[in-house]
């Protein structure tokens, strides 16, 4: 590990030994250490810094959107998985959408409502791997949302992105605007009706939210908008463990959850990178050239086949074969962009938050849950101040294509915990949020470790690019754009200012042979990471 310039901007590195906690905001942080520090484990911290940032940072989080996890226990490499995103109604069938005339779904449309599956996987995360009860887990966030809280610039920055969309809705205008205007940063912001919420499910768990009034209030919005949801598709709203896919990296194995989240895409990604010798500058415009396209193919798959495994045969096996990986990484050519074939327009990269936590025993966390796009729907249900996410939208209206809707089916997702191991042993628990940024920036992100042996915290700070899903457009934050913008250009890429500071990341190291854990945070976020 180089030593790091104090004489620049940044960050240092956290360091502990007794527990870490990686968010992006500081209360989250500062809650899961707490937990920690009174006997917590770390999917009890994971879970209580997730429900304070769905108060405290709602435009990337909420109890009305998905989550996934990966915890290992005790240091061990046996990763367990777990996908807690939702499902559509059963009454969500494609020849329904056809008759409406429906051939896309709406940001704010009913449509775009998926069951969450928060709550549910919080509830059943703790019950089989923490040691706390729900109740005094969600307390620091109940304080929080009852007696208020300030306003952090990166969510007073997305609110002003989101203005427009929360003055549509009459609940969200209430909450989140004051007197129709972005709040001021160090302004407080109250959420009532959600601390009561969080209250009844620190009362009666999973059913606090799935049952009774949180849902009908929930079901009334929806109804009200033209949705197709139930009071039984709450109640029947359930996770469940699945089996973890993963691929080595330069002698590095990397965990991801399966299908139909896009984890696979970012051990594509690693694989295509693995077959080129990856040396010098890691900013440089070949390198970079080669994780735009090997981005760009990937991508092209997920577009292609991504969807729920239950649902349609995703080809595992093959995306990830020695024979399919070689014949991308032979398409990249260093001297122009190549056709990346038929591709799905993507939309727009958008927020998560990602958590990670290590304990004392070193059980290890790796935590994502999501609204989607920043405010998700911009709907919220007016009696409970859940605000709904806008997952469905990634589904696609055409029958046939594995990821068109259909009754109680998951779409696909792009929110990724990470997990690295080697030797029998946990190594790295990390995360890199930003909607479809994600797959790109945990191959990103690992490559700058193990091809260039930067630290954690110097390989979150590098400047960022995306190439945007189906097309040959480049966004690139503007110390990257003014380096090498003009290079990419003259080799068939269009390069564009991104809308916002691209993604955000999270990461903890579990140094073994010292005994310490080092924690980092992105500096695009208002969080941190503290250890102890």
């Amino acid at each position: 590990m180089t030593m790091r310039n104090f004489e620049t901007p940044g960050r240092s590195i956290a360091v502990g030994r007794n527990g870490m906690a990686a968010t992006s905001h500081p209360m989250a942080t500062m809650t899961a250490i707490e937990i920690l520090k009174s006997g917590g484990r770390a999917i009890d911290a994971a879970v209580g810094a997730c429900a304070v940032q769905c108060v405290v940072e709602a435009g990337s989080t909420g109890v009305g959107g998905d989550c996934f996890a990966l915890l290992t226990a005790n240091g061990t490499d046996q990763v367990v998985a777990y996908n807690g995103s939702g499902r559509t109604p059963a009454a969500a069938r494609y020849e329904w959408y056809k008759d409406n005339g429906i051939t896309a779904i709406d940001r704010s449309s009913p449509h775009a409502v998926t069951i969450p599956g928060a709550v549910d996987a919080w509830t059943r995360l703790v019950a089989d791997h923490g040691r706390m009860p729900i109740a005094e887990i969600l307390a620091p966030a109940i304080a929080l949302a009852r007696d208020g809280y300030g306003i952090t610039p990166r969510v007073a920055a997305d609110i002003s992105n989101q203005r427009d969309l929360l003055l549509r809705d009459p609940p969200t205008r209430r909450i989140f605007l004051t007197d129709d205007q972005v709040p001021a940063v160090g302004s407080v912001q109250r959420q009532p009706e959600l601390a009561q919420t969080l209250e009844a499910i620190g009362i009666s768990g999973r059913d606090g939210f799935y049952r009774g009034p949180v849902a009908e209030d929930m079901l009334t919005k929806l109804k009200s908008l033209g949705g197709l949801h139930t009071a039984e598709d709450f109640a029947s709203a359930a996770g469940e463990y699945v089996k973890p896919i993963s691929a080595t990296y330069r002698g590095w194995t990397v965990h991801e959850c399966p299908p139909n989240g896009q984890g696979i895409i970012a051990l594509m990604i690693l694989r295509i990178l693995e077959r080129f010798e990856r040396k010098g500058d890691p900013l440089s415009a070949d390198n970079l050239h080669i994780e735009v396209e090997a981005t760009r193919l990937a991508y092209a798959a997920r577009d292609r086949w991504l969807a729920e495994s239950e649902t349609s045969l995703v080809p595992v096996e093959h995306l990830l074969s020695d024979q399919f990986i070689d014949s991308l990484a032979a398409k990249i050519d260093l001297q122009k962009a190549v056709d990346a074939g038929a591709i799905i327009d993507g939309v727009e990269h958008s927020d998560t938050v990602y958590i990670s936590v290590v304990d004392k025993d070193r059980n290890v966390a790796s935590f994502i849950n999501s609204i989607f796009h920043p405010y998700g729907s911009g709907l919220m249900a007016p009696k409970s101040g859940v605000l709904f996410h806008n997952r469905g939208q990634s589904f696609v209206i055409r029958d046939g294509h594995p990821n068109a809707i259909g009754p109680r089916k998951r779409p696909m997702h792009t929110i990724i915990p990470g997990l690295v191991t080697r030797a029998g042993k946990s190594v790295l628990s990390f995360g890199v949020m930003g909607g479809h940024y994600q797959a790109m920036g945990h191959a990103h992100f690992l490559s700058k470790l193990f091809d260039y042996d930067l630290d954690i915290q110097s390989a979150i700070d590098l400047p960022r690019l995306f190439p945007l899903p189906g097309t040959a457009t480049v966004e690139i934050e503007a110390l990257l754009r003014s380096a090498i913008g003009n290079d990419l250009e003259a080799r068939g890429f269009k390069v564009v200012a991104p809308k916002w500071a691209i993604g955000g990341a999270q990461a903890i190291w579990i140094d073994d042979q010292n005994g310490t854990l080092l924690g980092a945070s992105d500096h695009r976020k208002d969080g941190c990471a503290l250890g102890y």
